[in-house]
């Protein structure tokens, strides 16, 4: 098991979680093929998208709904500070995931969180396990609780 899905994984457990990632036959790096492969609706694959804060440096995880975009300047208010586009290697160092596997849980560092509404739609959830080929399922509400992000208006 690779240490990102590790991470991913004992976080669950630690959290009393019965939860298996489920390694997908394809890749699952955007939210269309997390979709197709986990069989569900686009807006039920929860999207770890990072920015940078312009003033503190440190990545700033935002949990959306995969047919949502952020919207940068909504982000950004939410966040209190401006944000730029996070570069891999910013990602890496902070989170410990490669873009595409990038987990809403199970970082090396913690991370400011913020989390979609439109995700508490749903009674399941997908989220990405740590690996380009690894997702898991978990209700919405057990999500935000052990992500510890916060609900927010920030997509366009």
């Amino acid at each position: 098991m690779s240490k990102s899905l590790n991470r991913v994984t004992n976080v669950l457990a630690a959290h009393g979680l019965q939860i298996t990632p489920l390694e997908m036959g394809d890749q699952t790096r955007t939210a269309a093929q997390a979709a197709q492969a986990a069989g569900c609706a686009l807006d039920q694959i929860a999207k770890s998208v990072i920015f940078a804060g312009q003033n503190s440096g440190n990545a700033i995880l935002f949990i959306t709904a995969g047919g949502n975009q952020v919207d940068a300047a909504k982000a950004g208010s939410v966040a209190g500070e401006t944000l730029g586009k996070a570069d891999a290697a910013l990602i890496r160092a902070q989170t410990g995931f490669a873009i595409g596997g990038v987990a809403p849980v199970g970082h090396l560092s913690p991370i400011t969180a913020f989390f979609d509404p439109r995700l508490m739609a749903f009674s399941e959830i997908w989220a990405a396990a740590g690996t380009p080929r690894h997702i898991f399922a978990i209700s919405p509400q057990v999500l935000l609780q052990i992500s510890g992000a916060q609900i927010a208006d920030f997509t366009g």
